[in-house]
């Protein structure tokens, strides 16, 4: 018997094979088979990692989320009390609607299938909460929720409509929103 091989990185290896699995075939694509397979790594080490396939969704979900705050972090004007919120936000969004498509959709994919899975739900609050406590360092905690919905729904438009996203659009509906909350 062979002796077994310490892989620290083994974990992490399933996470993005799990991903690459939901960007190829959807979430219904997705067993601890199709992640062992896709990581090149035996059935077991899979199911030793995540015991359900909901701890493995939960675990890509988690990653899949950081796209957006990747993009928010990179700009940084969110931060800057000089900057245009609204304008900020619609860059950001510009930014990471143009960037790597295939992540923005699995992000979406995930994040939806919190509707069907309740194990994902607290990883798909986490993210809208994030940003909102981002956005609240600069406005309101209503309107930071509020800009996160709108933002939420422009992205979903976009990936489902196949509508170009429209930056001036965006700054404009979120403009209105931050101009409410100083009424």
């Amino acid at each position: 018997m062979m002796p077994r091989r310490h892989d620290p990185e083994r974990r992490q290896r399933i996470i993005d094979a799990a991903i690459r699995v939901v960007g190829a075939k959807g979430i219904a694509g997705l067993s601890h088979r199709s992640a062992a397979a896709e990581a090149d790594v035996p059935l077991g080490s899979t199911t030793y990692h995540f015991k359900t396939l909901d701890e493995l969704l939960v675990a890509a979900l988690r990653q899949a989320n950081e796209g957006f705050a990747k993009v928010i972090a990179s700009r940084g004007g969110l931060e800057d009390p000089r900057t245009d919120l609204a304008a900020e936000l619609a860059g950001s969004m510009g930014e990471w609607l143009a960037g790597d498509r295939t992540g923005v959709e699995l992000e979406y994919e995930l994040y939806l299938a919190a509707l069907r899975r309740p194990a994902l739900r607290p990883v798909a609050d986490e993210w809208a909460e994030q940003v909102a406590e981002s956005l609240s360092r600069r406005t309101d905690p209503v309107t930071a929720r509020a800009l996160v919905a709108v933002v939420d729904g422009i992205c979903l438009q976009v990936l489902l409509t196949g509508v170009p996203y429209d930056e001036s659009y965006a700054r404009e509906v979120l403009g209105r929103i931050v101009a409410g909350a100083r009424e």
